[in-house]
């Protein structure tokens, strides 16, 4: 494919006291990127040229302020430049207003250029909420700041990681208001949006399996009468439609089986209850080095109208520049990016 019709991906570069900047910069040190997308950073030029120096000095940033002007090539990060980071404000691994107020800002920008056209697609490094917060920005996190600048009422979180691929019914409640949130149609919706997905993954006819909300799946009411009530009439009815769709499966197997290949989607019904499994399958641990070998998954908003990928993790504080950060989420998120783009171009020729 000529390079004038690769996707062009925004990367927001995340809040720059965490590992963000580190895993921008390792991540478009793989030449291989070049070849499958056009990469823009969008965020601050002087902390990339900083965690370039720190990590991969053979690199250099190219600031921009357009689109436009972006060369897309190799060797060469081109950063859409926010100017928008204190030097001598940011301290590694702390928050604070300054580094969230450029963390969301980027984000924002993102959106912008996605809603304009002007890129194919997003992805994001990790934002600290509480940063973001100290800034003024009122949001419980990117799902939500995406879903309010798209104007988008519909919308779930997908993980997604190999075989594992997890979309939930409530995301940043409490527990008690998720259990008030599985309703009937909420249901319904989510199961809609994960069957679209795997299509677009490649997936013709989607098995999804839907976790119940109470251990056992309810035991036929002895544990809650949320499945009996919500869940299963919203299985009943999708299956009706045509969808391939199992359950309430017990949350304690349901996932399991998920890994061994028996569902290509599942659907949980509260925060925890999908990303536990997920990032114990995901989240690989070195016990030897205490480091993390691995850190995969990517966090996909469904019901957008624009493509956001997200790595499935922190700013992780704890080891923020420090070189020891992995940019494997990054980079799968990425990939992902690039194949929703050709999908949705597909689509839409």
């Amino acid at each position: 494919m000529h390079a004038k019709n690769l996707p062009i991906i925004g990367i927001s570069m995340g809040d720059p006291a965490g590992i963000g900047p580190e895993i921008c910069v390792k991540t478009l040190a793989d030449v291989k990127i070049y070849s499958q997308c056009r990469p823009l950073v969008v965020g601050d030029a002087k902390t990339i040229e900083l965690a370039i120096r720190q990590f991969i000095p053979a690199l250099s940033v190219r600031s921009i302020q357009s689109v436009a002007e972006a060369r897309f090539k190799y060797g060469v990060i081109d950063v859409f430049d926010l100017n928008n980071v204190k030097q001598d404000e940011l301290t590694p691994g702390e928050t604070s207003a300054m580094a969230g107020h450029a963390a969301f800002e980027a984000v924002q920008k993102v959106i912008e250029l996605a809603m304009s056209g002007e890129i194919d697609a997003t992805v994001t490094a990790p934002i600290n909420k509480e940063s973001i917060h100290m800034a003024g920005h009122h949001f419980s996190g990117h799902t939500e700041i995406y879903a309010h600048y798209t104007n988008t009422s519909n919308y779930a979180m997908l993980l997604a990681d190999e075989n594992l691929r997890v979309i939930h019914v409530t995301t940043h409640v409490s527990l008690r208001k998720a259990c008030d949130l599985c309703r009937k149609e909420r249901v319904m919706n989510v199961i809609e949006l994960l069957n679209e997905a795997c299509v677009q993954f490649g997936i013709p006819s989607p098995k999804i399996g839907v976790a119940g909300l109470n251990p056992h799946a309810g035991e036929n009411g002895l544990f809650g009468d949320e499945e009996i009530n919500e869940i299963i009439p919203a299985i009943q009815a999708m299956n009706a439609r045509g969808y391939n769709v199992q359950g309430p499966v017990p949350p304690d197997t349901l996932f399991v089986k998920a890994v061994q290949g028996k569902f290509d989607g599942c659907v949980a019904m509260y925060h925890d209850q999908g990303h536990i499994p997920f990032k114990l399958e995901g989240f690989q641990w070195d016990n030897e080095k205490q480091t993390m070998k691995s850190v995969k998954g990517v966090n996909i908003t469904l019901g957008l109208p624009i493509i956001r990928t997200s790595v499935d993790h922190g700013t992780a504080f704890e080891i923020a520049w420090q070189g020891i950060a992995s940019a494997d989420a990054l980079r799968i998120a990425i990939d992902y990016a690039i194949r929703l783009s050709h999908s949705r171009r597909n689509k839409t020729n």
